[in-house]
């Protein structure tokens, strides 16, 4: 499935029906009172989070979600039915803001699904109504919502209010009112959905570091892996268990370049799904490398991109992993590390998703910091 992470949609809430305007008429009763119902409300529309969607992707190519007009309604004094609801389903961490229209304001929505037959028939087209009852202040750019919970629902969209029947209009100077409520248009809401994954640990890297292999190792996720740079080209989440009661979700971020923040490479498009999560496994691979500087370089070249990106990321809690060492020597492993270490004046845990080692060390430490991270939150 192909991973989209942005994109444009409008919603269109159900007019509310129209009242009527009724008189009862029987054998016997042939001037009786005003009988008409009202209309049925227009369907709202919600946003629920699923945690089993990892992409806007259903999104792409349709544009206007609308949901179900209220009917109207009829003689008797019945009311008209109430539009359905229509309930979107996106994934766990969908931001949704509020959006320029995509429909221009001097367009019009047409009721059929046959546009050429619409046009054919001006009497059939409905101007285009823009309204926000649910965000009555909001402007193209705020965020009204962030679903960050399976099952959270919100109402983002109110169905408009059906028209009052005649019958609500008889009075004792009126007893024969001929006159009904249309039906309360429903919200046009223009919008736009950014998806931002959420993990407790990203792993950041340069191109072929070794991310995709270990998430493998260490979860059940599959993805693509290859011996050249970009394999992954979508971000991939796995859950890692950590011992019988706790777990954390570590998601592997595609490969950074120097000058990703300016748009480089792919690591402008992933960087944002690095914010939700409580730290960072900086993975660094030595194997094709000469000598400690080498991988000190390649150390700082992801360090100052994130930096570039947002100081908040950059300033997460970090582990840094040298990757790939099953295929160097000893002393060539304790000379990166102990260079490593005095450079970055940091702690250095050598690793390899091949033989292993060192795994659950890391495993034991993601947990460790994603629990310090939310112990601090907790008491902010």
């Amino acid at each position: 499935m192909k991973f989209i992470d942005e994109v444009k949609i409008q919603l269109k809430s159900g007019k509310g029906g129209d009242g009527r305007v009724g008189f009862r008429r029987e054998k016997f009763v042939p001037y009786g009172g005003p009988d008409g119902g009202n209309g049925g409300t227009g369907g709202s529309i919600y946003f629920e989070g699923d945690e089993n969607v990892n992409t806007l992707v259903k999104f792409r190519g349709r544009k206007v979600y609308p949901a179900e007009d209220g009917e109207g309604g009829s003689g008797g004094e019945m009311h008209g039915k109430a539009g359905e609801d229509l309930i979107i389903y996106v994934p766990v961490g969908t931001l949704v803001f509020k959006d320029e229209p995509i429909i221009d304001e001097d367009a019009y929505l047409y009721e059929d699904q046959d546009p050429e037959e619409d046009e054919k028939d001006d009497d059939k087209k409905k101007k285009v109504v823009y309204v926000t009852p649910i965000f009555p202040d909001s402007q193209p750019g705020d965020l009204l919502v962030d679903i960050t919970e399976h099952g959270q629902r919100v109402l983002i969209s109110q169905g408009g209010r059906g028209g009052l029947g005649n019958t609500n209009f008889k009075s004792s100077t009126n007893q024969a009112p001929r006159h009904a409520q249309s039906g309360e248009q429903g919200e046009m809401l223009p919008l736009k959905l950014e998806l931002k994954l959420i993990a407790d640990i990203a792993l950041v890297g340069l191109p072929n570091a070794g991310k995709s292999t270990l998430i493998a190792t260490i979860s059940s996720a599959k993805p693509k892996i290859a011996d050249y740079p970009f394999t992954t080209l979508t971000p991939n989440l796995g859950v890692v268990k950590v011992d019988q009661d706790d777990s954390i979700v570590v998601a592997d971020i595609p490969g950074l370049i120097e000058d990703a923040a300016e748009g480089k490479g792919l690591g402008i498009q992933f960087l944002k799904h690095i914010e939700r999560t409580s730290a960072l496994v900086h993975l660094i691979d030595c194997s094709m490398l000469l000598e400690p500087a080498e991988a000190i370089e390649d150390y700082a070249t992801v360090r100052a991109e994130l930096l570039k990106y947002s100081d908040r990321i950059a300033k997460k809690p970090e582990i840094i992993c040298l990757t790939k060492t099953d295929a160097m020597t000893e002393e060539e492993i304790d000379r990166f590390q102990a260079e490593m270490e005095n450079q970055t004046d940091k702690k250095v845990l050598v690793i390899s998703s091949v033989t292993g080692k060192n795994l659950d060390i890391l495993k034991r430490l993601m947990l460790k910091t994603k629990q310090q991270r939310l112990k601090e939150e907790s008491n902010e």
